[in-house]
């Protein structure tokens, strides 16, 4: 009987320190949601310039992951033009997020952009609390979030979820590290694009410094105001100009868009 306990007695501890996945419901988007964007490019040697186009596309998979359902989100960029001339752009990003804890699976980025090549693909082991990419094992913290997965995560929240201050706090790994990214809330604004004018709540992500970014908060997200959360407007502030990424087209969304007040 002992010798039966203390086998036990390891496995229930280390069922208890694995970490539970969480119940966390999405109101905002859902099968088949297809969205596609402008990018533009603008400094004062140019001007405004249309460099790309984007695309987000969200998937049921027919693969699942731990015997969990997942989403299949795939987010595509390319340039267009003469920017193919001296800076030719062929991003691929995919997402496999967990459908009822919204965490991801696996991560897949390739990433082609002017010389800069970039391939990798991370795994994520939430109960084990580690993610294995191709070039490290990383330890993560509980609900962590990759790229593409923490995009949509943050348009299932609700202003309720932020605090006193406006702000929300979101962990996820970027390039083997893991982040700490603080979200302000900045109001409501409405927005007039070439699809129409939107009610929008006005985000600004905190993002990491360096080669690409000169401040803290770079970036301000526009998104509907309404269970969708469809962004709608990004701007981005970077060492030499701004990028712009405007919505053009959208189809299944799983909420009627009620933010859009004039249609174009």
């Amino acid at each position: 009987m002992w010798k039966k306990l203390l086998l036990i007695i390891p496995l229930l501890f280390a069922l208890q320190t694995q970490a539970q996945l969480r119940e966390h419901a999405n109101e905002a988007f859902g099968d088949k949601e297809y969205t596609r964007y402008s990018v533009y490019y603008s400094s004062l040697l140019t001007g405004n310039v249309v460099a790309g186009e984007a695309t987000i596309e969200v998937k049921t998979h027919k693969k699942q992951f731990f015997d969990r359902p997942v989403w299949h989100i795939v987010g595509e960029g390319k340039s267009k033009g003469a920017f193919n001339w001296f800076y030719k752009v062929r991003d691929r990003f995919e997402s496999y997020v967990d459908k009822e804890a919204m965490v991801p699976y696996l991560f897949i980025r390739r990433t082609r952009e002017g010389d800069f090549v970039q391939d990798d693909d991370v795994y994520f082991y939430h109960n084990e609390k580690k993610a294995i990419s191709r070039t490290a094992t990383t330890a993560i913290p509980e609900n962590v979030q990759d790229f593409v997965s923490a995009l949509f995560y943050m348009r299932t929240l609700s202003l309720e979820d932020f605090d006193a201050d406006s702000a929300y706090y979101l962990d996820f790994l970027l390039d083997d590290s893991v982040y700490i990214s603080k979200i302000k809330y900045q109001g409501t604004e409405y927005i007039k694009t070439s699809i129409g004018t939107f009610r929008c709540l006005k985000i600004a992500p905190m993002m990491a410094t360096g080669e690409v970014f000169a401040d803290a908060y770079p970036v301000n997200v526009w998104v509907t105001d309404d269970k969708n959360h469809l962004p709608i407007l990004a701007e981005a502030k970077i060492i030499v100009g701004s990028v712009k990424m405007e919505l053009i087209d959208y189809k299944n969304l799983l909420n009627p868009i009620d933010a859009q007040v004039k249609k174009r």
